[in-house]
């Protein structure tokens, strides 16, 4: 349980003892009384109480994005490290969960579809703190190896919900994921994100990830489509798509290609996004086995990066 109480061996410990300014900061910008009503639907029936309250829970796997940890990773931090127990509120001399515990939890969620509406109240904060600009939304997609070991070419052995997808251009292959995201242009905060298998073309689920408030929308020549240009006028927002050559015009003329050039650093910056996801977050792979577990990781992902970001910002 999250307690306020401090123990015996607390009293007396420094005040500097497992201190973690990072983690401060994120406690402190987050409306935690808003999960915590939401994650009473997973609270049992009758008089029975879990052995760990929800929230405390939720937050042990925002540490598990955050620092990229196993289940058994999290365990052995959890029992070790200070800072991480100051986070949840449990006290030095509680029991910490386990990873069979952390697990079941995590499971939880994802069978209740809890975690979208968790991202969802997250982005509510975001907005009545008005830190989302909303100026334009930039839109992009990456490719994240399955958990399981790659199958002959063409095969699905292993992860089902995986496929296999050649970059053209680009020596080698995918056998795994597609994760797509919609980032705000000027914040770097993930408004909207979605998994697919790695052989779905960006375009097939872009529209889904432009949220009809922003200013313009900002995509690489994948996204190239007259019907989505087309959209986007009837909907009032800026159309910043590059264009494309195409068979009937192998080269585009010169105000097509500078347009091109003034767009390119512009929606570039979403690579940030996923190289905090890949580098500090470690999802180079996903963890799991089926895209509904790995659907709801990549939300769970974007909550922790957004609950990071939204710190930085206001620090």
């Amino acid at each position: 349980m999250i307690r306020d109480q401090r123990s015996f061996i607390e009293a007396f410990a420094s005040t500097k003892l497992g201190r973690n300014a990072r983690l401060e900061q994120v406690a402190a910008q987050v409306k935690w009384y808003r999960f915590e009503k939401l994650l009473r639907k997973l609270e049992p029936d009758g008089a029975g109480r879990p052995p760990f309250e929800p929230l405390l829970m939720f937050k042990a796997l925002l540490l598990q994005q955050w620092y990229g940890l196993s289940d058994a990773q999290l365990e052995d931090a959890l029992n070790d490290r200070v800072s991480f127990r100051r986070f949840l509120g449990l006290g030095l001399d509680a029991d910490a969960p386990d990873h069979t515990t952390l697990c079941r939890f995590r499971n939880r969620l994802v069978e209740t579809g809890l975690i979208a509406r968790l991202f969802a109240e997250f982005d509510h904060q975001i907005s009545d703190r008005g830190l989302a600009l909303k100026q334009g939304t930039m839109i992009d997609a990456t490719l994240v190896e399955a958990a399981c070991s790659r199958p002959p070419f063409g095969e699905s052995a292993g992860d089902p919900d995986a496929a296999f997808v050649k970059k053209e251009g680009r020596p080698g292959s995918t056998h795994g994921y597609k994760a797509h995201v919609g980032v705000d242009q000027g914040t770097r905060l993930i408004r909207s994100a979605l998994l697919t298998a790695a052989n779905v073309n960006e375009t097939e689920v872009a529209d889904q990830l432009i949220r009809g408030d922003e200013r313009a929308v900002y995509a690489d020549k994948a996204y190239d489509t007259k019907a989505r240009r087309a959209w986007l006028k009837s909907a009032g927002i800026k159309d910043r798509i590059m264009h494309r050559p195409n068979k009937h015009h192998p080269n585009l003329p010169p105000h097509l290609a500078r347009r091109n050039a003034l767009i390119a650093p512009i929606r570039a910056s979403v690579e940030t996004v996923f190289a905090v996801l890949k580098r500090r977050m470690q999802f180079v792979r996903v963890r799991y086995f089926g895209m509904k577990k790995n659907a709801a990781h990549l939300l769970m992902l974007a909550i922790a990066y957004n609950m990071r970001r939204v710190a930085a910002l206001t620090s």
